[in-house]
């Protein structure tokens, strides 16, 4: 195998490049289009890049936030949350709630979104977004380095308790994950994908 020439970096010193490739490399990234509620009763819809799925049963999911905002602040008062699934269709919608404005201020009103009621917490979920995830608290994690310094990033997990699904994604009784269009971050401060159902494919697993 030819020897690649490699761009090589230690964090800690700066990666030498025009934007930090960091969130570039670890691409598409879902996003944790995340509703919340603080105990006086205000409203928070604010988009997450850095979200995923962390376990099966119970269904686990989580965003880390990489400083204490609202959406930790209003989760570690009331417990709960709700992920709600950024589509194509509401691409600008999800950047406007990205907006960073006064803590009752609410971001469903600036982007034009409907707040829809839950069935199990008190939080609303956007009734446009085609899948919503109601969820219960489990965990928030400050996070910390390999020095076991605490660092300014704060992982919120939790269980999810209900699921919403906008009938139109199941076919055969398989949820269709490109139908919905969904949007993922990519690098930078504003790069993004749109998952089409051309650009799928399938690999069996060898086991």
């Amino acid at each position: 195998m030819t020897e690649k020439d490699l761009h090589y970096y230690e964090p800690a010193n700066g990666h030498g490049l025009k934007h930090d490739p960091f969130n570039a490399i670890i691409a598409p990234r879902p996003i944790g289009w995340i509703s919340s509620r603080d105990t006086r009763g205000n409203v928070n819809l604010a988009p997450y890049s850095f979200f995923n799925g962390f376990n099966y049963i119970p269904p686990i999911i989580g965003f880390s936030s990489t400083s204490w905002k609202d959406s930790v602040v209003n989760i570690q008062e009331t417990g709960e949350f709700v992920w709600n699934l950024a589509t194509m269709d509401l691409a600008k919608q999800m950047n406007a709630t990205a907006a960073h404005v006064a803590r009752h201020v609410n971001e469903f009103e600036i982007a034009g979104l409907t707040a829809a009621p839950s069935r199990l917490v008190n939080v609303p979920r956007v009734a446009e977004s085609p899948v919503s995830f109601e969820c219960k608290l489990t965990q928030i994690i400050q996070l910390q380095g390999a020095d076991g310094k605490k660092v300014q990033g704060w992982l919120t997990l939790g269980e999810v308790v209900a699921v919403h699904i906008d009938k139109t994604l199941i076919k055969d009784g398989v949820y269709q994950t490109a139908l919905a269009r969904p949007i993922v971050r990519a690098g930078r401060r504003g790069d993004y994908f749109e998952i089409r159902p051309e650009a799928m494919f399938e690999m069996v697993r060898p086991d």
